[in-house]
């Protein structure tokens, strides 16, 4: 895509969102921490149900360890790969409260260091909650820069590198937000909906459909 198609692409991506948001309900740093963690290989919606009640009474990563491993479970028993992921969020919690005095720490290497955090939750906790101007990079987004040719690759990490060199630095902090919501809606895995695509003419997807 031209460096002029993607100034577009995103000019019309804004027009029609001006202020995206993650679609994981929290309330603070660390409930945006866990959300993202439970969300691996889930919904967001489903990941929702799950925390409303939990995060009512562990909203810190000091309730979550008073809270113990089995209510932590029963909570979220409703989402995939739930055991592993409350083991998860048990040793995470006890790593903020010795090494971060209980706060979510700002770098990805250090977010990284935490049980069940890769680079792609990482990002999402540093661009969420602390406005940094990163990518992480799911099955949405890898699939819309590359159906539309705005930043093909081969695998999560190339398509980062190639987004955070593509996408102009006025729209880098919404950038991941409105490409995760135009491929969860609009630019769908099986038929896309290209028919209500607000950038059709600038993607260069062979496939296109016409109608609903």
């Amino acid at each position: 895509m031209k460096k002029s198609d993607i100034e577009t692409f995103f000019q019309r991506l804004s027009a029609a969102d001006p202020e995206p948001q993650t679609e994981l309900q929290y309330s603070n740093a660390y409930t945006l921490l866990v959300a993202v963690v439970l969300s691996a290989q889930a919904t967001d919606k489903g990941v929702n149900k799950a925390t409303e009640k939990l995060f009512k009474i562990a909203d810190t990563p000091q309730k979550m360890r008073d809270l113990g491993l089995g209510h932590l479970t029963d909570h979220i028993k409703t989402i995939g790969l739930f055991r592993t992921k409350a083991k998860n969020v048990m040793e995470l919690s006890r790593l903020l409260i010795e090494r971060h005095d209980g706060e979510v720490p700002r770098t990805q290497a250090e977010l990284e260091a935490l049980p069940g955090v890769g680079r792609k939750t990482a990002n999402v906790v540093r661009n969420v909650a602390f406005g940094e101007p990163t990518i992480a990079v799911d099955t949405h987004i890898f699939r819309v820069s590359n159906r539309t040719g705005l930043a093909p690759g081969k695998n999560v990490v190339e398509v980062e590198e190639k987004l955070m060199k593509v996408v102009p630095k006025a729209y880098r902090l919404h950038a991941h937000h409105w490409l995760i919501l135009h491929g969860r809606y609009v630019c769908v895995a099986r038929k896309p909906l290209c028919f209500k695509c607000p950038v059709i003419d600038l993607c260069a997807f062979k496939g296109k459909t016409t109608a609903a």
